[in-house]
């Protein structure tokens, strides 16, 4: 039977917030589409609970989350990256559902690895919109919201689903290379640059946020003034400012920049991409365009199967 619980918020660190699938479509008129970090992460999480892939759950960074049941019980799912999560005396990694109830506390940490992991509760969270979305824009604070201690968090339509592992995909690891396509503007680097920039290596720097992460590694400066007009950005745009470091855009990109782009990362590898660390270590490694598209639609064929085994299995209980 469905039923309704209510949750106290006891910590939440930094960046925590309320995310769904986002609101694309906006860029246009300057919103970014904002989302999770690891969209993979947010469907797994939700389709093993049996709810619409894209629905709000809540995004935990290393800073890590602490909830208490105050009334009501609630069925949970935690995918991402590998968090630590106490729950009733158990204390183990993520990618399982449980169930919530009365009195019970909930602590998800940091673990061995990953950055972002998600919370889905088996249920509609009562939570702000903001142009059709519950995803949050970090900078702004629109849409659900970024959570911090001492918040409450109703849950309505509340399920509790039997408790099970959630299988792990070997594509949601992060990776030491991530393919990109060069440009739009390589033009704008010597070739000694756009050879330093492929060869490397990077080092993910703590300068990191959900609007994007520095790199630390060979200076790639562009040539000339940067007096290139704004231009659309895309998640997984590799900026170059004057200093020659390179940053890579992520979920709360700016619409428009106009620091040349020297590279794109393909979307296929942004979810493992967002899962690593400061202190690790990466390469890029050049696509062409049409090597690309083959590398895209083999993903999205792979991830589907994938989502489409963890809907049915939920169905079939």
């Amino acid at each position: 039977m469905n039923g309704r619980a209510e949750l106290a918020l006891r910590f939440a660190g930094p960046h925590v917030s309320v995310q769904d699938a986002g609101r694309p479509g906006f860029l246009r008129y300057g919103v970014p589409a904002s989302g999770p970090m690891d969209r993979l992460a947010l469907a797994a999480a939700n389709l093993a609970l049996g709810n619409p892939a894209g629905a709000a759950g809540i995004e935990v960074s290393p800073g890590g989350l602490v909830l208490e049941c105050l009334s009501g019980a609630v069925g949970f799912a935690v995918a991402g990256g590998g968090f630590i999560v106490d729950h009733a005396g158990h204390r183990g990694g993520g990618w399982r559902t449980a169930t919530l109830r009365s009195g019970q506390g909930l602590a998800i940490r940091s673990g061995p690895w990953g950055s972002w992991c998600i919370l889905a509760l088996a249920g509609r969270m009562e939570v702000a919109h903001w142009l059709g979305s519950a995803a949050t824009h970090a900078a702004s604070g629109f849409g659900g919201g970024l959570l911090k201690a001492g918040m409450r968090l109703v849950v309505d339509e509340t399920r509790c689903p039997a408790p099970r592992a959630i299988p792990f995909p070997v594509f949601a690891r992060p990776r030491g290379a991530l393919r990109v396509t060069l440009g739009p503007q390589e033009r704008f680097f010597e070739p000694e640059a756009v050879a330093a920039f492929l060869a490397g290596p990077w080092r993910m720097t703590d300068a990191r946020d959900r609007m994007g992460v520095r790199l630390a590694g060979p200076p790639i400066p562009p040539r000339g003034a940067l007096d290139t007009p704004s231009e659309p950005v895309a998640r997984g745009s590799v900026q170059v400012a004057g200093d020659g470091v390179a940053t890579v855009l992520l979920a709360d990109h700016q619409p428009t920049g106009g620091y040349p782009k020297i590279a794109t990362v393909l979307d296929c590898d942004l979810d493992a991409f967002v899962q690593s660390r400061p202190g690790d270590l990466l390469r890029f490694r050049p696509v062409s365009a049409t090597e690309a598209v083959d590398l895209a639609r083999i993903h999205a064929a792979t991830q589907y199967r994938y989502l489409e085994a963890l809907r049915r299995a939920r169905q079939s209980t």
